[in-house]
């Protein structure tokens, strides 16, 4: 029973259960040196020269580099070097850093045709390319995850645009868990039972950071869901493995981790910018 004054304890003994994946390809990796002092400029511009073409319906990101690449986008819309782009934004503030630099928007529907996405990733495994997004809040919006998520995986190709030290095997920290609310203390509970020792589970509180449980405010997002936060404090053998798991699971809707088969990473590092490119999965799940 989870109690207020402590965090959940999450056993290691549920990576020996998992399933193991035959990996089927390798990343692709390649480099590119620029004098521009700041990473991740230099990630957004390389995102738009190299991906985005005249005519292209584009999934506009959340986060710092997003910001940048929107910018940048809408500047060379406003030049003439690209034209007839059209973007569906994952966040409120994507459509208004859009608005603001000149990118015609369309809203985001389930037969939305997307050419392309960016977006900022919270962290990436190495190989396989698994991202988690989801861990930054986006200020008063509830529904991001799933809107965030969705688009990037209605995108025919996506970017996951990336600082230097977020790619990397045996990643830890929080995996996002979307979660029915009515019964949402039995979901968390089970997740507990089965990371018991890997991890901690705490609900996400609206307002402030309120104790594994929550606080008086905890999230609530309109369509009567919560957020958990599954906070690995030991090294996850395989993102994918988690997915898996956690799909399996009663009351949980979605999650932060997202297994794209046409996937690049723009890896934003001190002098230069690399991309790992993924052209089929490595792991199972994958759109």
């Amino acid at each position: 029973m989870v109690v207020a004054s402590t965090p959940f304890s999450l056993s290691s003994a549920v990576f020996t259960r998992r399933r193991s994946f035959r990996r089927v390809s390798v990343p692709r990796v390649s480099a590119t040196l620029s004098p521009d002092p700041s990473p991740l400029l230099r990630a957004a511009h390389h995102t738009v020269d190299s991906y985005v073409k005249s005519g292209m319906v584009i999934g506009l990101g959340f986060g710092e580099a997003s910001d940048l690449a929107i910018r940048y986008l809408g500047a060379q819309l406003r030049s003439g070097s690209i034209q007839g782009v059209v973007g569906v934004p994952m966040s409120a503030r994507s459509a208004s850093e859009a608005a603001k630099y000149g990118v015609p928007l369309k809203h985001f529907r389930d037969d939305c045709q997307i050419d392309f996405a960016f977006h900022d990733a919270d962290a990436v495994e190495e190989s396989t390319l698994v991202s988690v997004i989801g861990r930054r809040r986006a200020t008063q919006e509830d529904d991001y995850i799933l809107r965030q998520k969705s688009i990037v995986e209605a995108a025919d190709e996506a970017v996951f645009m990336i600082k230097d030290e977020h790619y990397k095997s045996g990643l830890e920290g929080s995996i996002p868990v979307l979660v029915q609310s009515l019964n949402w203390l039995a979901t968390a509970e089970e997740i507990d039972d089965l990371y018991l020792g890997d991890a901690e589970v705490w609900r996400r509180a609206s307002v402030g950071d309120a104790g594994p449980l929550g606080g008086d405010f905890p999230i609530v997002t309109s369509d009567g869901h919560n957020i958990l936060d599954v906070i690995f404090t030991t090294p996850i053998p395989s993102l994918a493995t988690v997915a898996n798991s956690l799909d399996n699971i009663d009351g949980v809707v979605d999650h932060g981790l997202v297994i794209k088969t046409r996937c690049t990473v723009v890896i934003a590092g001190e002098t230069e910018v690399r991309t790992v490119t993924m052209q089929t999965s490595a792991v199972e799940g994958g759109v």
